[in-house]
């Protein structure tokens, strides 16, 4: 058996393959279409084929090229960052999504040792805006855009 000489790839494959594999699965509840009508189940299966042939494409690699080992896993800012995440689903209805945004992006950049405030601030203000304007103006969404003691 071949030896897996660059185990980032190899394990970012397998993950792509798995990712592309649920695509499918999940996407085929739903009709497919055609390319010029496409159903609902059609950028799923896309998306899930492209997947996994991507996939498949860097684990073979993994075999033929050299690359470093796995590092280890750090727990604090994984946990750090899917927290950041909960927490803006929890509070986006209460808090509006213009703030919630704004603290998502400032709470998941405290998981980076190169953590500047100011710059994450600035960046959660940027991103704050991008979705108000993609989701509250651009797609209707009904979500709020501030608290309701600021509204």
């Amino acid at each position: 058996m071949a030896a897996i000489r660059n185990p980032k790839d190899f394990w970012s494959g397998v993950i792509f393959v798995g990712i592309g594999l649920f695509a499918i699965v999940y996407g085929s509840k739903y009709t497919l279409g055609t390319a010029a009508r496409m159903g609902p189940g059609y950028f799923p299966r896309i998306l899930g084929i492209l997947l996994i042939l991507l996939g498949t494409i860097l684990a073979v690699r993994a075999f033929r090229l050299n690359g470093p080992p796995l590092p280890k896993w750090k727990w604090r800012p994984t946990v750090i960052v899917l927290g950041s995440v909960v927490l803006f689903g929890l509070i986006v209805q209460s808090v509006g999504i213009a703030l919630s945004t704004v603290i998502l992006i400032v709470g998941a950049s405290t998981a980076s040792s190169e953590f500047r405030p100011r710059e994450a601030l600035i960046a959660g203000i940027l991103l704050a805006a991008l979705a108000v304007g993609v989701f509250v103006i651009g797609l209707k969404l009904q979500l709020p855009i501030w608290p309701a003691f600021i509204r």
